[in-house]
């Protein structure tokens, strides 16, 4: 029997299940169906992000940070701990309680604000109907009939041919978040976000790791004053990472995982016990609509829509990861809040421009806006002020120092262009950030907010000054 609805929401990660439920909030009758299976076979909302990717890789993160800390740090706070040891199985008991917490929070959300949630694949059919095949059962289909279609169907890791994935010693990222044991030579192809997430996991657990970047330049996307630091403070830390790597050829050997690349020097080899690539993501769009319909895709998969997320068919949405920008749950999340208040008549717009990124590394590495590379390429006049954490009280008594907090304005009119940090707890630190870009903020207005003291976010405050040569805590030059 065909079931109709108000909304039907294709895909359940960070951009889909948001959506449902600002729809259903919206009073709208809500459908959200999703295809995930886990490991163990069952299904779970949340996507990757909560299921494979955002929500486990940082609980890995957090446990390999303590461990490395009790390890470095602590005997500089007093500690002793004497020989500490990690259980890697508790570990990822852990991290799969965390997941298995907040994909069951989403089915409970679905439940109190009244979405169906449906857990089968999904496919827009060329009459505008989706059609569901049964989770548990591929014979069995059903139609469901709906006023507006939401597709949120994600990203899937890019698979490379010189190295595809064999589900134990070549894996991707998610493979990555499931080992056992702390691989003792552990080979990454990708010095990207998440290649650099999960090196640092199984490094500051004992692992020697290799990072083979293809590209020359050190995240090329971030401000390269920044990158710069960070790729030193990387290096200082133990990870091997070596740019402009391109690996040719990746196979299974008797005692490891032979890795060919290519320098600017010559050929290598290198032999790893384990290899992770993480090189990209790509739309998880393949048979996501009936041959015949009138969603367009471009040659790469994505979704092609407007600044509303209108597909250019009537009453199709897209959103998230299978559509244009960058592929960050946040994004996704607020695009299906603008999409599911558009769908309920109400004024709801997106601002592209203040979206910010974040790598979970130590240091963490966060950013919105502008990058003085950008700037200086498109011919916009800018002053900068930077501030080092090795003069900011609370970063130290964190031992915690290292890094800076970097903001870029506008030349004339002072409003704040950019901001980019390097150094602890940068993940939190932009929020602030990214709220005075949203009110358009000028540097003085950070200059004249009053921050407590001692905290980190003091260094905020002190770049804005730095802007204009008016720090107080470093030499202004």
């Amino acid at each position: 029997m065909n079931q109709s609805f108000d909304v039907v929401v294709i895909g359940a990660g960070p951009a889909g299940y948001v959506c449902a439920i600002r729809a259903a909030q919206n009073g709208l009758k809500t459908a959200c169906v999703d295809d995930w299976k886990n490991l163990d076979g069952k299904h779970a909302f949340g996507g990757t992000c909560l299921n494979a990717g955002c929500i486990p890789s940082k609980a890995l993160l957090e446990s390999s940070e303590m461990f490395h800390k009790a390890q470095h740090e602590f005997a500089a706070h007093g500690i002793q701990v004497g020989n500490v040891k990690m259980d890697v199985a508790a570990m990822q008991a852990r991290k799969t309680r965390i997941v298995q917490t907040h994909t069951g929070g989403i089915a409970l959300l679905f439940k109190g604000n009244n979405v169906s949630g449906i857990a089968g694949r999904a496919r827009l059919l060329k009459n505008g109907t989706v059609e569901v095949t049964d989770f548990g059962d591929p014979k069995q289909k059903e139609i469901l009939e709906s006023k507006h279609i939401v597709l949120a169907a994600g990203s899937e890791p890019v698979e490379l041919k010189v190295a595809p994935f064999d589900g134990k010693n070549i894996v991707d990222s998610w493979g990555a978040l499931e080992f056992s044991a702390v691989p003792k030579r552990l080979g990454v192809i990708g010095a990207g976000v998440v290649g650099l997430e999960l090196g640092s996991v199984w490094h500051r657990l004992g692992s020697q790791v290799t990072m083979l970047e293809a590209m020359e330049q050190f995240l090329f996307m971030a401000d390269q004053q920044i990158a710069k630091e960070a790729e030193r403070q990387f290096r200082k830390l133990g990870l091997d990472i070596r740019l402009g790597a391109k690996v040719t050829g990746a196979s299974q050997g008797k005692s490891g995982v032979a890795v060919n690349y290519e320098d600017k020097e010559g050929k290598h080899a290198i032999e790893v016990d384990k290899l992770i690539v993480a090189v990209g993501r790509r739309p998880a769009t393949r048979n996501l609509t009936e041959d015949g319909s009138a969603v367009k895709f471009d040659p790469r998969g994505f979704i092609q829509v407007d600044e509303e997320c209108r597909t250019g068919v009537k009453n199709t949405w897209a959103i998230g990861d299978c559509v244009r920008g960058p592929m960050l749950a946040h994004k996704g999340s607020e695009e299906g809040i603008m999409v599911a208040d558009l769908i309920a008549g109400k004024i709801a717009e997106m601002n592209y421009d203040v979206i910010p990124s974040v790598i979970y590394t130590w240091p963490e590495i966060a950013w919105v806006g502008k990058t003085e590379e950008e700037l200086k390429k498109q011919g916009v006049k800018y002053k900068a002020g930077t501030f080092p954490f090795a003069a900011n009280g609370r970063a130290n008594a964190m031992e915690a120092g290292s890094g800076r907090v970097k903001m870029l304005a506008q030349a004339d009119n002072d409003e704040i262009l950019g901001v980019h940090i390097l150094g602890p707890m940068a993940s939190e630190l932009i929020a602030e950030a990214v709220t005075a870009m949203e009110f358009r903020a000028s540097a003085e207005d950070l200059q004249r907010t009053i921050h407590a003291h001692p905290t980190l976010a003091e260094a905020m405050h002190e770049a804005a000054l730095a802007v204009d040569k008016r720090a107080i805590h470093v030499l202004n030059r």
